[in-house]
């Protein structure tokens, strides 16, 4: 895993044996022990590392009016129930909230509205739940809905 992985030296000397991975990957997801030996004692810890993952298809930034897939995944090992997709926060049916059982959001025709963060939630039978945001990037037009401009002859014009 090396270069991403790091042990904090400093931060030993006060009892913190932290192990620092950036980045995560999706391969890192499992049981990780931690073994320190202090003279004649050892002091084990057990941490179990779960990755959720937000991939795009096709990948960012996403061209306006073409058909965008975002899925949500995670190594949890319980039944997933349900998966619900935010944008930028907000609740609600004009707000572009979504939720159904895959981990999937198909966006048909992707907007400039549609740019900005989104929270995918897993959540899973045993009543996990799991999230992450992602930051969608959409390139398109976001100027007038008239495509006719007048300036002044002389003046610039934007």
């Amino acid at each position: 895993m090396k270069p991403r992985v790091s042990l904090q030296d400093s931060a030993s000397r006060n009892g913190n044996f932290s192990l620092r991975i950036d980045p995560v990957r999706s391969e890192d997801a499992g049981l990780y022990e931690a073994l320190v030996k202090y003279n004649t004692e050892v002091h084990s810890c057990h941490v179990e590392l779960g990755v959720i993952t937000v991939t795009l298809s096709p990948p960012n930034p996403v061209v306006e009016n073409d058909v965008v897939l975002m899925s949500c995944n995670s190594s949890h090992q319980a039944s997933l129930v349900e998966t619900c997709w935010f944008h930028n926060g907000q609740l609600g049916p004009t707000s572009r909230t979504f939720c159904s059982l895959p981990g999937a959001l198909s966006i048909l025709r992707p907007a400039m509205s549609d740019a900005g963060s989104w929270h995918c939630q897993l959540r899973y039978s045993d009543n996990e739940i799991i999230s992450a945001t992602y930051n969608l990037q959409i390139l398109g037009f976001d100027g007038p809905t008239n495509p006719v401009v007048y300036a002044a002859a002389g003046s610039a014009a934007r």
